[in-house]
């Protein structure tokens, strides 16, 4: 498949409360596949509206010939950042740039939202997502303490 026909079948959607089992469901498939679930992954997949939405956050899914593959988050940090997080993308749909189009998709949501920053924790052993977050623009920062065990590497995108 080229990638002019993936760009063209994917629809980037704006989350709706019937997303949120997809949206747990696509986030758990991939860190169960490399890591264990923590606390903060419990509480921000258990109620992504309270937890991210009504905090002034966004998530948007990406959906492949009628099927909801993709998602990713933009938590409100407050003060014009915000934090890209939760991005994943069913193994099925993967090597058809639905990563980028969601990253892309995200970091457009986040300036007309009035973000200066956005930044991202993630671990080095995800080369394809860090490869895609440096394509995506984001350099590498300081790594300060974080609230998942498996983060070592952080990374700004300055809007």
């Amino acid at each position: 498949m080229q990638l002019a026909d993936t760009a063209t079948t994917v629809q980037i959607l704006d989350f709706e409360p019937q997303h949120a089992g997809m949206f747990r469901a696509l986030n758990e498939e991939w860190i169960t596949r490399y890591f264990v679930m923590e606390e903060a992954d419990y509480k921000s997949l258990s109620n992504p509206v309270s937890y991210i939405i009504d905090k002034g956050g966004f998530i948007i899914m990406a959906s492949y010939q009628g099927e909801i593959v993709g998602t990713c988050a933009l938590i409100n940090e407050g003060s014009g950042v915000y934090e890209l997080a939760k991005m994943a993308v069913t193994p099925k749909a993967q090597g058809l740039k639905i990563g980028k189009l969601l990253g892309e998709a995200a970091i457009r949501k986040a300036r007309e939202a009035g973000a200066h920053m956005v930044y991202l924790v993630s671990n080095r052993k995800l080369e394809t997502a860090i490869n895609l977050y440096h394509r995506l623009g984001f350099v590498e920062v300081p790594m300060p303490p974080s609230i998942y065990e498996r983060a070592n590497i952080k990374m700004e995108l300055p809007l």
